[in-house]
């Protein structure tokens, strides 16, 4: 077997032949559907605030001749933001008409046009700014998902560190990134603060864990349930527990394995398997996670590796505004 093969191979099996609970960017966006109401409400909040900074408090109907804009990409990369650019303009700058030329997640190359506008000159010059922001950022996140998702295809997940919410998880869902849980009510996830919150003073994580798991009523869960784990006990607590007391139910839970690293989530693949309690559980990697260290995750057999990387300080793409004769 060849070297593409293998590793090809390799992200099936880590990937699994379930569906990932991560994988929740439908609810935002589809090729078919478009936008959705719940990313609708997220453009028409951040819209609002982002032209308030500019000083745009209200809608601007047009006053002066008309002219025509081009905007540009500056660089290669994966589009995002033309819907939430469709949703200003018609909200806020009803006399200035676009038509894209790359619609949302597709790939332009340096030079290449994404969008020509025509409509009142003071217009367009007053939302320039706002609208290149926009592309620009959202864009970014969409490129550097893409980058990653070219190595892991499907198993790559950004964090709830975002910085515009519901629009960073739609651009990674545009790059070919999971958008893990949406919002903290999305799915049951347990995080360290949330252990550390539970039971009674000095009990261990593993027990609080355990005691979790055994309480727990299924039929409240609106996705998923993720439990944060920083020892080979926790996790095996964690799927054990779960197999015991849920074992006749099709929901998996994942386990995050926090800090890790390659090594020792091999390590605790291999327990959980010799244990039969691997196939209980979706395992996912958490914690340093780099581009340039991704291919030592190939082989380590988990099934999700989520990172704020790929949209947290990220490189906006390079996109400008070109004003016509």
């Amino acid at each position: 077997m060849g070297v593409i093969e293998s590793q090809v191979t390799v992200r099936r099996i880590m990937a699994g032949s379930t569906a990932l609970p991560h994988d929740r960017g439908h609810l935002l966006w589809t090729a078919e559907d478009g936008v959705s109401r719940m990313l609708l409400s997220s453009m028409d909040r951040w819209v609002s605030a982002i032209l308030a900074d500019d000083d745009i408090d209200s809608p601007f109907f047009g006053s002066s001749e008309s002219i025509d804009a081009t905007i540009l990409a500056k660089g290669d990369g994966i589009i995002a933001g033309t819907a939430m650019v469709d949703h200003l303009i018609q909200i806020w700058a009803p006399s200035v008409q676009i038509n894209w030329r790359a619609s949302d997640g597709k790939k332009v190359s340096n030079g290449e046009e994404i969008a020509n506008l025509t409509g009142c000159r003071e217009t367009v010059l007053l939302i320039e700014r706002s609208v290149l922001n926009i592309l620009g950022h959202l864009s970014g996140i969409a490129t550097e998902t893409k980058k990653w998702a070219s190595k892991a295809a499907k198993q790559i997940a950004c964090t709830r560190k975002t910085t515009w919410g519901l629009l960073d998880k739609w651009a990674v869902h545009l790059g070919g990134g999971l958008t893990h849980r949406l919002t903290r009510k999305d799915a049951l996830m347990i995080k360290e603060n949330d252990l550390a919150s539970m039971g009674s003073f000095g009990d261990s994580n593993d027990k609080k864990i355990a005691e979790l798991i055994t309480s727990l009523d299924l039929t409240q869960l609106q996705s998923f349930i993720e439990i944060e784990v920083r020892t080979e006990k926790e996790a095996i607590t964690a799927a054990a527990i779960w197999q015991q007391t849920h074992e006749n139910v099709e929901t998996k839970p994942v386990i995050m394995l926090d800090n890790f690293g390659p090594e020792r989530c091999k390590d605790m693949v291999i327990q959980l398997e010799d244990m039969g309690l691997r196939n209980t559980v979706f395992l996912e990697a958490s914690g340093n996670i780099t581009f340039d260290t991704l291919d030592e995750w190939f082989e380590c057999g988990v099934d999700v590796i989520s990172t704020s990387a790929i949209n947290r300080g990220v490189k906006p793409l390079d996109i400008s505004m070109i004003i016509g004769d």
